[in-house]
């Protein structure tokens, strides 16, 4: 869903007091799917601002929309 070159991460680190004005992450979370789900693939979301959350992890979820 989204190209290599964008910029979207799913990890900052918690050395930069404003990750959100550095935006400078990892994209090291994803979500794999076989063969026979892949035609079903609608949409994918990461949700950001989990990271935000108080005591939150440096990763946020991911999660996809699959038709069955």
């Amino acid at each position: 869903f989204v190209p290599h070159d964008q910029k979207l991460y799913t990890w900052w680190s918690y050395r930069n007091r404003d990750w959100r004005v550095a935006n400078r992450g990892r994209r090291l979370d994803h979500v794999w799917v076989s063969h026979d789900l892949a035609a079903g693939l609608r949409n994918s979301t990461v949700l950001t601002a989990a990271r935000d959350w108080t005591q939150t992890s440096d990763h946020v979820p991911v999660c996809v929309e699959v038709e069955v």
